[in-house]
């Protein structure tokens, strides 16, 4: 089942969802974190939930992306208690594109690892334990909070002191928390974790500032399973035409790490599993443009599609305007 989120005619949000046949509004519902909560708190699985509350009208929803109506597939009616996070290193190949931004001048040997490869190699020999136990921890990252979530269709804003805003095709995992501080998984979507590729090549420690940037996940949420090998294909739009085009692979038959193993390497932190909360938590990516040398422009398309996820993810870029902060003492 796939489900995602449309303003209505009166400016209310609207549930949709698809399964197998045409979109169509989810009767009752008031938004999916509203579905997912009560899921949760009745113990319904939240496909049969949307099946029980039964469907309304049909939805075209090409021609509401073509509008601008689609949001987010999940939000907090306080957007603070939204979480964007995300790991790296996680797909066989991410390495190699990350090392190349990272390369020590020096000769070969295990002195002379980056700490990306050595990352790397942590997650091949450690990062899908056996059955109840925990792997290696991953690299991980924070993004920021529900404000800094883009929708589908919006342009993802690059601060004007950015070196450069380029995508990032990854599968995230939707998740709300439960009364008691149980995690549960929403599902899975695309996701442009959108991030400044020439701050973190200066200096691998400069990471966590050229995280902090906008995100944008969806149309559509899968609910249940994540498949195991997922193809996808990642693009940039100029003037309409395609100037790269690459395409992109994940699932765990793509990957150094389990999705379980990522999971619980996020939420053994107790500041993340705050009853009620929503995270969105980027699984990593082996595919750059900027690691082929593209250098975007403002008004360039990503675009980011999997067939198994419903429509494509697509996000314009733009420069924020200068901003000058200085604090002021009380």
């Amino acid at each position: 089942m796939l489900v995602s989120q449309m303003l209505g005619d009166d400016d209310t949000i609207r549930v949709v969802a698809r399964n197998g046949n045409g979109a169509r509004v989810v009767n009752g519902a008031r938004s999916v974190y509203a579905l997912a909560v009560e899921a949760a708190r009745t113990g319904i699985g939240l496909a049969a939930l949307i099946e029980r509350k039964g469907w309304g009208a049909a939805v075209d929803l090409e021609a509401a992306y073509r509008k601008g109506l689609l949001l987010s597939p999940i939000n907090h009616p306080d957007p603070a208690h939204l979480h964007l996070t995300g790991t790296g290193l996680t797909h066989l190949g991410s390495a190699a594109t990350r090392d190349s931004m990272h390369k020590k001048l020096a000769e070969d040997g295990e002195e002379q690892l980056t700490d990306s490869m050595k990352m790397f190699r942590m997650g091949l020999e450690g990062g899908k334990p056996a059955a109840g136990k925990v792997g290696v921890q991953p690299e991980w990252f924070y993004k920021g909070n529900g404000t800094m979530a883009v929708a589908p269709g919006a342009p993802l804003v690059s601060p004007s002191f950015a070196q450069d805003g380029g995508e990032e095709p990854e599968i995230a995992g939707i998740y709300v928390i439960g009364d008691d501080g149980q995690p549960l998984r929403v599902g899975f979507t695309l996701s442009n974790e959108f991030s400044d590729h020439v701050t973190e090549r200066v200096n691998y420690l400069f990471l966590a500032h050229s995280k902090l940037r906008n995100a944008s996940f969806g149309p559509e949420i899968l609910v249940g399973d994540l498949p195991a090998d997922i193809r996808g294909t990642s693009r940039i739009l100029r003037g309409g035409k395609a100037i790269w085009e690459k395409p992109f692979l994940s699932g765990e038959a793509n990957m150094s790490h389990t999705i379980a193993n990522l999971e619980h390497h996020h939420f053994k932190y107790p500041a993340f599993r705050q009853p009620g909360d929503v995270h969105v938590h980027m699984f990593g990516t082996a595919t750059l443009s900027f690691a082929d040398g593209v250098r975007t422009e403002p008004g360039d398309v990503f675009e980011i599609e999997a067939t198994d996820f419903g429509l494509p993810l697509r996000n314009a870029l733009e420069i924020e305007a200068p901003v000058k902060v200085a604090v002021r003492a009380l």
